[in-house]
């Protein structure tokens, strides 16, 4: 081969080498032996990835707003000191059966009441407010069972039943053994109803139609050596009076065979109204 045509071989092969470095690569040299050189390899530099681009979320990207936490409903208030009637008679005589209220049922939501609510409520990891709401209801339902007439009228005040027929002229202390009850009536008009307490079992009240035929203000039993103010005689040593322990225990006790009256006023008045002569019925 000429030296034109090598020195112009020469020239071309600078001139690739120029280019090829321009684009970054690099040419394997040929072995020592004169071999064909090695194939020639392109090394491309790696991108540094780029953080995405931020941007404020869609709407369809936004959380929802986190929605507030429930609050509990607070029981509802049924009953609260100061209230009365025959539901407050239920409370305390279901109270009575789990043994937080020894008085009554009175049928008024008095401070005892109160207290033995509270003590309840305690009990049963409930707040201690001493005011039956409908938590410490429930509670107290599955706990009892229905209470009977008995029950809600332990110290008295329950309904009188209907005159028995032989109450219905004249002058009469018509006396109920069944609802427990004393009416005064003057000729089938009811003047007065008041509770009453009859004798046990072994002593019991007679039943039939009498006369009151002694009264003894301030009498004192010969035979118990017991007090029974306002005493009206109807059978033998059986009378109507007022008896302080029927006052204090309710129906927890009894006579002797008399007539008790838990309510002194109300007997005061009763007695200075009847008469010697007058008619009691005792009847069921």
């Amino acid at each position: 081969m000429g030296r034109k045509r090598i020195a112009g071989l020469a020239a071309l092969t600078a001139l690739a080498a120029l280019a090829a470095g321009a684009a970054g690569c690099t040419v394997q040299p040929a072995g020592a032996e004169g071999e064909r050189g090695s194939p020639v390899h392109i090394d491309v530099p790696s991108r540094t990835p780029t953080a995405p681009v931020s941007r404020p979320p869609d709407d369809a990207d936004r959380p929802s707003p986190a929605a507030p936490p429930s609050t509990r409903q607070a029981p509802r208030v049924l009953w609260s000191p100061g209230d009365s009637g025959r539901d407050i008679r239920e409370l305390q005589a279901r109270l009575r059966q789990v043994a937080w209220i020894f008085h009554g049922p009175t049928g008024t939501y008095d401070e005892l009441t109160e207290q033995a609510v509270r003590g309840f409520q305690g009990k049963r990891g409930l707040p201690r407010t001493g005011v039956t709401d409908s938590a410490t209801w429930q509670r107290l339902l599955a706990m009892t069972k229905e209470p009977g007439r008995w029950e809600l009228y332990l110290m008295g005040g329950q309904p009188a039943d209907a005159p028995d027929a032989r109450c219905r002229t004249g002058r009469v202390l018509c006396i109920s053994k069944s609802s427990r009850t004393l009416r005064w009536m003057i000729d089938g008009r009811t003047v007065s109803t008041m509770p009453v307490r009859f004798g046990s079992e072994y002593t019991p009240t007679r039943e039939g139609v009498f006369s009151v035929y002694w009264k003894s203000r301030h009498h004192v039993s010969t035979l118990y050596d017991s007090p029974m103010p306002y005493a009206m005689f109807f059978s033998g040593g059986q009378a109507v009076h007022f008896s302080a322990d029927f006052a204090a225990r309710g129906y927890g006790g009894a006579s002797h065979g008399c007539v008790n009256v838990r309510d002194e006023e109300a007997i005061a008045r009763l007695y200075e109204q009847v008469r010697s002569g007058d008619k009691v019925v005792v009847h069921w």
